[in-house]
């Protein structure tokens, strides 16, 4: 309105200078009057019609941001926009291109792993339920993947390479994939990474379901492949559980259940292999669960014991030492041997309190024996996993120092493959174990990796010639020559030889003429619950020394 009458003032002026040429007079104002009110109103018309312009574009502005509010993002921006307000159109192109953006990218990281691209675990779950009901029912394949050793790689070195190794087995899957459907005419799979070093590869359709073996070689070789990275290499491999469609269930979750118990089953049988679930499978798998039901309730109700197995001098005929061997009190079985449940407890974890267990009673019975005046020691097998982790010596010493047991008679007995491969830290608590009055014994010597040059570098006393070697001596020259070599080569590492599996008179015989100094074995003496072992140490230091050969076997 303002620019209106502006507009008339400057026109009436216009006006009036054009027509007062005889001066001004009422005439010239009157005439110069009409122009100016013609202008005042054709700018007032003209304004007005702007402004109604910009209000329809701005109303419709709000419409189109309101409709963006409720999910609209990709409708374009409408033209009156463009054309009554520009600025405000280029303004709103800006808007909705990044709001695209940024729901492309909530997208991604709801359906899609970040780390490898593939599907998600709901984004899997949710295409997979739709690719099997389009293709039902014919024949298909769920492959449950597992990475073995994957965390090795994360400790040694770093997520980073993690991260990196985990894109690299997704390139390997796809590639794997796309060769499936090249060469073998199979349908696209659906590839997704469920959590931490767990694939799945789902194939809706085969032709065959021998197909399946094939896909499943050509992953485990991919895999095993060693992988690149920025501060070396790494080789894992992967372990694989395989259901099909619809020998094994119709439905996501039972196929998904039957791929996951068979790669169970498959990483338990030695890793880097593959299993086809079957119901022999299922029955062994519902074993292994009842098993570790059983060790927990074992755990639970102390149904835990240990036996002893003494080992004596060849020379002075006298207990040198026991071998602690634990055994399980089964409720229904009766006594059980470790064979029959340790794999089982290792597995299952349940060995870490199965292994405190026995440090603690094997603590108590040392500080016993050394009440009573026994000088005999107490030896005890170091697993694997025990040695291991870091906490194992703590734990041991702990043990020790609550019971008051000397460590004077405590022996740890090691596998030989084990001391082989055994870390810097493990081998320094050993020796200072060692160095507290504790003796080291390698166990099973004559089998393992072992060099000479490693065994000089281990904190060790004593080396136990294996069963396996024992057990032929009598009727087998070379295993006499052999074992004589390799007591004497014991020798020369300043260690005491000691043979397991001695069995009869005539293996100890033999023995006691190559130099070993110790036996142990059946032909000696069967374990024996603590009571019985004292009680027959006893009585065999209460023999004359000539008798005590005699009393072997």
């Amino acid at each position: 309105m303002s620019f209106a009458f502006y507009a008339g003032g400057v026109a009436f002026f216009l006006a009036l200078l054009v027509t007062a040429r005889d001066g001004f007079t009422a005439d010239s104002y009157t005439t110069a009057f009409i122009p100016a009110i013609v202008c005042a109103v054709m700018c007032w018309a003209s304004t007005q019609r702007i402004v109604a312009n910009t209000a329809e574009a701005i109303d419709k502005a709000v419409d189109r941001l309101a409709d963006a509010a409720d999910g609209e993002i990709g409708q374009c921006v409408p033209d009156e926009i463009r054309t009554a307000v520009p600025q405000l159109a280029t303004a709103m192109d800006r808007l909705f291109a990044q709001l695209t953006d940024n729901m492309d990218n909530i997208q991604r990281l709801a359906l899609f792993d970040p780390i490898t691209g593939l599907a998600n675990r709901t984004n899997f779950r949710t295409s997979a339920e739709r690719l099997l009901a389009e293709t039902a029912p014919q024949v298909g394949a769920l492959f449950f993947i597992d990475l073995d050793r994957f965390k090795t790689v994360n400790d040694t070195h770093g997520h980073a390479c993690g991260d990196m190794l985990l894109a690299m087995v997704a390139d390997r899957l796809r590639v794997v994939s796309d060769r499936a459907v090249a060469e073998e005419d199979i349908y696209p799979p659906l590839i997704g990474r469920l959590a931490g070093d767990e694939f799945t590869m789902l194939f809706p359709v085969l032709a065959d379901p021998r197909e399946a073996g094939w896909v499943a070689t050509q992953i485990l070789e991919a895999l095993a492949t060693p992988f690149p990275l920025m501060n070396g290499e790494a080789t894992i491999g992967a372990s694989i559980g395989i259901a099909l469609r619809p020998d094994h269930g119709l439905t996501l979750h039972d196929l998904m259940r039957c791929a996951d118990a068979a790669m169970y089953c498959a990483k338990s049988d030695g890793r880097g292999r593959f299993e086809l679930y079957s119901e022999a499978l299922a029955e062994e798998m519902a074993s292994r669960t009842r098993l570790d039901a059983e060790l927990r309730d074992a755990i639970d109700h102390d149904e835990f014991t240990l036996v002893f197995q003494p080992e004596v001098s060849l020379s002075s005929g006298n207990v040198v030492a026991a071998e602690a061997l634990l055994r399980w009190r089964h409720p229904v079985d009766g006594l059980r041997l470790p064979g029959t449940f340790i794999g089982r407890a290792e597995d299952s974890g349940l060995m870490v309190e199965i292994g405190d267990w026995v440090l603690a009673r094997v603590a108590r019975t040392i500080a016993h024996w050394g009440l009573l005046g026994f000088e005999g020691r107490l030896a005890i097998n170091v697993s694997p996993r025990q040695i291991d982790r870091a906490d194992f010596f703590a734990r041991l010493r702990a043990a020790m120092r609550e019971a008051g047991a000397p460590p004077r008679l405590l022996e740890l007995e090691i596998n030989e493959t084990v001391a082989a491969h055994a870390r810097g830290d493990a081998i320094a608590a050993l020796a200072q174990l060692r160095d507290e009055g504790a003796k080291i014994a390698i166990d099973g010597f004559g089998t393992g990796l072992s060099s000479v040059a490693r065994l000089r570098q281990l904190p060790i006393d004593r080396i136990k010639l294996d069963r396996g070697l024992i057990g032929v001596i009598e009727e087998d020259r070379q295993a006499r020559l052999i074992t004589a070599a390799l007591i004497g080569l014991i020798h020369s590492l300043g260690c005491e030889a000691v043979a397991e599996g001695v069995e009869t008179p005539a293996q100890a015989e033999l023995l006691r003429i190559a130099g070993c100094n110790a036996i142990q074995g059946y032909g000696v003496a069967r374990p024996m619950a603590e009571e019985d072992f004292l009680a027959w140490s006893a009585a065999l230091d209460d023999l004359e020394p000539n008798f005590r050969n005699v009393s072997i076997g």
